[in-house]
């Protein structure tokens, strides 16, 4: 109980601050040419009122770049503040939605700081729900993912001696639940250290990605393009590199203990 109570503590603080954040500039009109946002406030048209809020398809998104980047020009400082809030807000509580904030950031920040920006708080916020389900949710994700929880209870185990590039692994592979890998770490006795460096290198391709494709979000007509085949065979292939070492680490352990059971 009293663990249910602190994180519902933690998540009714962490919410009335972005609340805070996200009302704390007064709603700027936008004009609606045909079918897109036009860039800039000019006088005449139809205009609507447009509030922050998470974007949920790639219309919204569109939405919400162009208003921050007209905030962005007068309050870059607090742009900065609201969007790593935000983000950090997703990670720590395993909301997803992620992508649309890496494609956000690209938009807003260029390719190279929005990568930057991006590894950074996946890092951060990651390592936040790592220590969010050690103190608060440990016996609840148990309860509620046993079998899921076992499974990656044996992998770990069984990579024990190369647990980096296990988690490296895992974290490169397009198709890991990421949410529950943060979750179910500190379940499994995964140092906060090695979690954390695994997924600030192995989510660096998935975010160097999504960045890349805000870059150009005008042009994006659907988030399919974001993960196409080609991308998702070149994070296979990455992840497929990352599993190498693990690999090899373990065939030589196993080969170097063998005649000591032969000599037995």
């Amino acid at each position: 109980m009293r663990s249910l109570v602190g994180l519902g503590g933690v998540i009714l603080i962490s919410t009335l601050y972005l609340y805070y954040l996200s009302s704390y500039l007064p709603p700027v009109p936008r004009m609606i040419r045909q079918d897109r946002m036009a860039s800039e406030i000019k006088p005449g048209g139809e205009q609507e009122m447009l509030r922050l809020k998470f974007p949920s398809d790639l219309q919204e998104l569109k939405q919400m770049a162009g208003l921050l980047r007209f905030y962005k020009r007068e309050h870059s400082s607090f742009v900065l503040l609201l969007f790593s809030s935000a983000y950090l807000y997703k990670q720590a509580f395993a909301i997803p939605g992620s992508s649309l904030l890496n494609i956000l950031a690209g938009a807003l920040f260029g390719p190279w700081l929005g990568l930057g920006l991006c590894c950074v708080l996946t890092t951060v916020g990651a390592s936040m729900c790592f220590l969010l389900s050690h103190f608060f949710g440990k016996q609840h994700i148990i309860r509620i993912f046993p079998d899921r929880v076992a499974q990656l209870q044996g992998k770990v185990e069984e990579n024990r001696s190369s647990l980096f590039f296990f988690l490296l692994f895992l974290r490169l592979f397009p198709m890991s639940p990421n949410w529950f890998l943060n979750m179910s770490s500190p379940i499994v006795n995964i140092p906060l250290t090695q979690f954390s460096l695994s997924v600030l290198i192995g989510l660096m391709p998935y975010n160097l990605v999504c960045v890349q494709t805000g870059v150009v979000l005008s042009d994006l007509s659907s988030l399919d393009d974001v993960l196409s085949w080609s991308v998702v065979l070149k994070l296979l292939l990455i992840a497929c590199a990352a599993l190498l070492p693990s690999a090899l680490i373990r065939r030589y352990g196993n080969t170097h203990t063998q005649p000591e059971h032969k000599d037995r």
